[in-house]
């Protein structure tokens, strides 16, 4: 047993099977589709091709975040057995799962006085977010103890870089994530934003670029301007699609020629269905470690 649970929320965007070998566990966020609410399992209830294809045909999709009883329900038993727990939410930039997650620590703090609960604020998403737990993962595997994985969660989740490009823009108007206006245009003009995520993990435009085999080639520029050590970059890399799995390999091809000193090949994943319910079909999110996130 390892000395100390390393836990995420469903939005991390790792497979199943990935959390499982990693020995990280998830609580799931919720998801609708036309009004009956499903857990976000992994595509286990619902496969992502038929979510997605559901939202394609007009389903209309909405999310509820994780609330403080929930997390306390899935807190108890790990804490009762003993073990101690650091938990790292989705970011507070677009959720209120940290602060529900928070009230439930304050509340466990009083049941459990001698087990550990900490709680971390990860301002990532998607396989962002999943890519700083396989860090802390790799940093329990080697030992380190709860306090000094949390110490390097706290100390280096910013340098988790997330960018993301999407060639339907529908469900970024509807979320507020960019405006009408841009949509409209976007749509006409065949535009694809590239957003990112801010210090405060938030999703922020940063470049409007024409046609996607453009944004393809400038999402694999901007990596090579923000990674560590530039195109000797030879960290891990990640990238979630949704529904798009052809442009996230021609994203993958691009970054493997480009960056011959990789960690591996680059794994990618699929957004999953609570942040998949706002961007929609034809996002493709790359995600690496680099240049601290300042704006």
């Amino acid at each position: 047993m390892q000395q100390f649970l390393l836990c995420c929320g469903s939005t991390a965007d790792l497979s199943f099977e990935h959390l499982q070998k990693r020995q990280i566990e998830y609580i799931p966020f919720h998801y609708y589709l036309d009004d009956k609410e499903y857990a976000d399992d992994l595509g286990k209830t619902i496969p992502y091709s038929a979510f997605y294809a559901a939202m394609a045909k007009g389903v209309m999709t909405k999310t509820s975040q994780i609330n403080a009883d929930e997390y306390e329900a899935f807190f108890t038993p790990y804490l009762e057995a003993g073990r101690d727990i650091l938990y790292v939410a989705l970011s507070s930039g677009i959720s209120g799962a940290y602060n529900s997650a928070m009230i439930a620590q304050k509340n466990l703090a009083e049941k459990f006085p001698d087990r550990k609960l900490i709680v971390i604020d990860s301002l990532g998403a998607s396989s962002g977010y999943g890519l700083l737990m396989d860090t802390l993962a790799d940093l329990r595997d080697e030992g380190k103890s709860i306090d000094e994985t949390a110490a390097y969660a706290e100390a280096h989740k910013l340098e988790v870089n997330h960018w993301f490009f999407s060639t339907d823009l529908t469900y970024y108007v509807r979320g507020g994530r960019i405006s009408k206006a841009m949509g409209w245009f976007g749509t006409i003009f065949r535009i694809c934003p590239l957003l990112n995520m801010d210090n405060l993990g938030r999703l922020i435009p940063r470049k409007k670029v024409r046609t996607k085999p453009k944004v393809i080639l400038e999402i694999v520029k901007t990596m090579a301007e923000y990674a560590q050590n530039g195109t000797a970059y030879s960290g891990k890399c990640y990238i979630s699609h949704a529904a798009c799995l052809d442009d996230a390999k021609a994203v993958a091809a691009l970054i493997e020629k480009n960056f011959p000193a990789l960690t591996g090949k680059i794994e990618i994943y699929d957004v999953g269905t609570t942040i998949g319910a706002h961007t929609g079909p034809g996002t493709v999110a790359l995600f690496f470690m680099g240049k601290k996130r300042e704006n």
